[in-house]
């Protein structure tokens, strides 16, 4: 089995209170683990991820980067563990149209970094997969959904540190959570876990713990998901690809409610009466 180091480090500090710093104790830090994602024998990209879930990881970056169009063809898959960090050695089924090389992050990319290394702008903001699912929600899953990927979080329990994405059903509840320091790497993780699962995500919806830049809609319109839910803002760029995308996108979500800024005919229970649209006044 490889080894692979823990996601939580315990490192001694000295805390500062009323006026004087007090004696040594240790706080739990989430680790940050080099990863590489390896394709037939070749290093396609570097980044920098919590050490948990390396699996679902791999699987997922490879699907919401478009290098596989599902997970079968990935043919195998192996974690290898180095003194510097983690190889994630893909082989993937031959296909003849896939290039690896016109994505490639030929520089490691920090923390959840949704862009280092691309080639040009164009593959940068290429346009989100067109979404088809017409599941619809009330505002009553939403919340649902929110408190439960918040009491799903364990290691921002232990570390307050890392983002969370889930996957929410209403009639089974939160079916799948991955966290990790990186935002789009969490969501990437939840991707490979639905897809490893073989999840129809069309059913139910995306929760994410962090705001929503327009490649986290990429990503979760490469899932298949109609809603995506944020606790924080959305970008501009987030709000326009989510509208492209016939994506939902509900952000600002707290207990006393949420804005739904894309496609609000997904939410009932009156909560998109005050839907804003780009452009809008």
């Amino acid at each position: 089995m490889v080894k692979i180091s823990s996601p939580v480090v315990r490192i001694s500090r000295a805390v500062w209170r009323d006026g004087a710093l007090r004696d040594t104790s240790e706080r739990a830090t989430p680790e940050e683990t080099p990863i590489a994602l390896v394709y037939d024998g070749s290093t396609q990209a570097v980044m920098m991820a919590t050490p948990q879930d390396v699996e679902d990881f791999a699987v997922g970056f490879s699907l919401t980067e478009g290098i596989v169009a599902d997970a079968g063809q990935i043919e195998s898959l192996e974690i290898v563990a180095h003194e510097l960090g983690l190889e994630a050695r893909m082989w993937l089924a031959k296909d003849p149209s896939r290039s690896l090389g016109s994505r490639r992050r030929s520089l490691a990319g920090p923390t959840g970094c949704g862009l280092c290394g691309v080639d040009s702008l164009e593959q940068a903001v290429k346009p989100a997969r067109h979404v088809v699912a017409d599941a619809r929600f009330s505002a009553t899953d939403i919340h649902a959904a929110l408190d439960a990927l918040s009491r799903a979080q364990t290691l921002n329990f232990e570390t307050r540190a890392v983002h969370g994405a889930g996957f929410y059903l209403p009639a089974a509840g939160l079916v799948a959570a991955r966290e990790d320091v990186g935002r789009h790497n969490a969501l990437d993780k939840l991707a490979g876990c639905l897809a490893r699962s073989g999840t129809d995500a069309s059913d139910g919806f995306v929760v994410l713990s962090s705001r929503v830049s327009f490649e986290m809609v990429q990503k979760a319109a490469v899932i298949g998901v109609g809603l995506l839910v944020a606790v924080s803002a959305p970008t501009a760029l987030g709000v326009r690809m989510a509208e492209e995308a016939g994506i939902t996108l509900v952000a600002i979500a707290r207990d006393d409610g949420f804005e739904v800024f894309t496609h609000p005919h997904r939410v009932s229970d009156g909560a998109a009466a005050s839907a804003a649209r780009p452009g809008a006044a």
